[in-house]
């Protein structure tokens, strides 16, 4: 019996251990999203890359904009040197000690030579592909050498398939998804792009946003905001804050069934997860059988599904 506890518990910090590299579900990688859509949308258009491998790859790269390489050299796609780059480069450990990647002037040039790296003759494959199978875009990029992470090609379709951002793809998403909630035209949405989580929609606050505001721009009632975000009248929104447009669902996506499990991050609260999933917040009370007065700790296992 000690043995099979042994056994048990072990298997229970593998689990544990393996969702807490693969959970991705964040603010920052929302944030990222928003912020890098658009020009993965511009290189989508020149060079028939998708969207979605594209920021996949950026968010995977990156860890969502804040590695070293990211936040030092705006590099975000782990492009090294090679013998034909003649431009900056900073020094890091990778496969081998003190390796050159390139350093860029801005994330734009980062995206827009990360569209030419994968012109090169080893990358063709790619091209024969549909731009909608982004499944065979992350195995042949994965074939190709593009990475040696064995789960690379499984990584990026997690993250795809987590962030909906298949939907990217198809460059009219964003007519398409304010004529299916009739959303009024405004220049709100030049500065906010409406995404999409767990079958719902959408925004993420940005300086100077209230939440009488956004439900004029929207043209969703200020009642509905409250309770579709399960928020009370005092709520002040901050930059970064996901507001819903839509009622939450009663469980995570489906992506999830697997592992369908959170683990607490440090000043992650009920309601932080239930934002970040798309979850009605008395719903994931629900799932885990507590009471509304819990206050989740760092690294507890909270059921999401």
């Amino acid at each position: 019996m000690k043995r099979l506890r042994t056994i048990f518990a072990t298997l229970l910090l593998a689990i544990a251990s393996f969702v807490a590299q693969a959970q991705r579900t964040n603010q920052a990688y929302w944030t990222y999203i928003d912020t890098y859509k658009g020009m993965a949308i511009e290189q989508m258009q020149k060079y028939r890359i998708p969207a979605s491998i594209t920021l996949a790859q950026g968010l995977l790269e990156s860890a969502a904009g804040r590695s070293t390489l990211a936040t030092e050299a705006n590099n975000h796609f782990g492009i090294k040197c090679g013998s034909s780059w003649t431009g900056p480069y900073v020094l890091r450990n990778d496969d081998a000690p003190n390796e050159r990647f390139r350093k860029y002037k801005s994330a734009r040039e980062s995206f827009e030579d990360h569209s030419r790296f994968l012109q090169g003759r080893r990358y063709q494959g790619l091209f024969q592909l549909k731009l909608t199978d982004y499944k065979g875009w992350a195995h042949e990029l994965k074939a190709a050498g593009y990475a040696t992470n064995p789960v690379y090609a499984e990584s990026l379709i997690r993250i795809i398939e987590m962030y909906s951002l298949m939907q990217f793809d198809d460059a009219r998403y964003s007519n398409a998804t304010k004529a299916t909630l009739r959303l009024p035209k405004s220049n709100f949405f030049d500065k906010h792009t409406v995404l999409r989580n767990n079958k719902n929609y959408f925004i993420i606050v940005e300086i100077g946003d209230n939440m009488a505001t956004i439900s004029r721009e929207t043209g969703v009632s200020l009642r509905k905001l409250y309770k579709y975000n399960d928020l009370t009248r005092d709520y002040v929104p901050t930059q970064g804050d996901i507001i819903y447009l839509q009622k939450k669902q009663k469980h995570a996506s489906r992506e999830y069934r697997r592992y369908p499990i959170h683990i607490v991050e440090h000043n992650q609260s009920m309601f932080d997860i239930a934002q970040l999933y798309g979850i009605r917040l008395k719903y994931l009370y629900k799932l885990n059988k507590i009471d509304a007065d819990y206050v989740p700790q760092v690294g507890d296992i909270l059921r999401i599904r």
